[in-house]
């Protein structure tokens, strides 16, 4: 196999920090200022003001999908040396990731039809907005569902990485423990839903800083690996 060049290493950190940034938008900033949980009125009454806002949000959301496929490339490539069999299955763990969360998107499309759409009009007010927060709520669930794939691939990633001697084996274990963080708010987000939004901030501390640790040395630090490397 072909070494990965430092152009192919450097677009995927920017592919990675793009999609950390399109993340925290859609996440915190679009769906955090617009959703306010357990009150479907003041939800639709948000949504329903700012539209295009929530259409920035799951545009953005869609792009993340896109910019992961250069990424998952890349891992395929550099991590094939390290172990072939795992690092194919972490590649499919992350095609399965990417593939439901764009199915999954439908649901926040299906929220804002639900509150402007002509055709829901049909249904009473409070109805329509019972709906769309629930067609929200199951976005966060399969999202939830969809970043169990992720964090085992991550888990998977982490391990290659530190042993690959390529990237800093610090990055690679950071990747390792962002994977785990991702399974633990995955798990408790379905079997305890209470307690896994009171360790949600918590949680997801070391998926940012083992993420964004990596992505910056890719797009910045990496070189590409000897011929015969591994």
């Amino acid at each position: 196999m072909s070494a990965v060049s430092s152009r192919e290493l450097r677009l995927s950190g920017l592919c990675y920090l793009a999609i950390i940034a399109l993340g925290l938008w859609s996440e915190l900033y679009v769906r955090g200022s617009l959703v306010v949980a357990s009150d479907a009125a003041a939800t639709a009454q948000r949504i329903a003001a700012q539209p295009l806002l929530w259409r920035t949000g799951l545009v953005a959301d869609l792009l993340m999908q896109v910019l992961d496929l250069p990424i998952i490339v890349m891992m395929w490539r550099l991590l094939r040396p390290v172990n072939e069999p795992l690092a194919l299955t972490a590649t499919g763990l992350n095609l399965v990731q990417t593939a439901m969360l764009v199915a999954n998107r439908v649901q926040l499309l299906a929220a804002l039809e639900l509150l402007t759409g002509g055709a829901a009009a049909a249904f009473p007010v409070a109805q329509r907005e019972a709906l769309a927060l629930l067609a929200v709520q199951l976005h966060g669930q399969g999202f939830g569902i969809g970043l169990l794939f992720f964090g085992f691939s991550c888990l998977i990633c982490g391990a290659l990485i530190a042993r690959s001697g390529v990237v800093p084996r610090l990055l690679g274990w950071g990747l390792a423990l962002a994977g785990l963080a991702y399974l633990v708010n995955s798990f408790a987000l379905l079997l305890a839903p209470s307690f896994a939004a009171r360790v949600f901030p918590f949680v997801m501390l070391p998926v940012l800083v083992g993420e964004t640790a990596f992505a910056l040395w890719l797009a910045v630090v990496a070189q590409p690996p000897r011929a015969g490397a591994g």
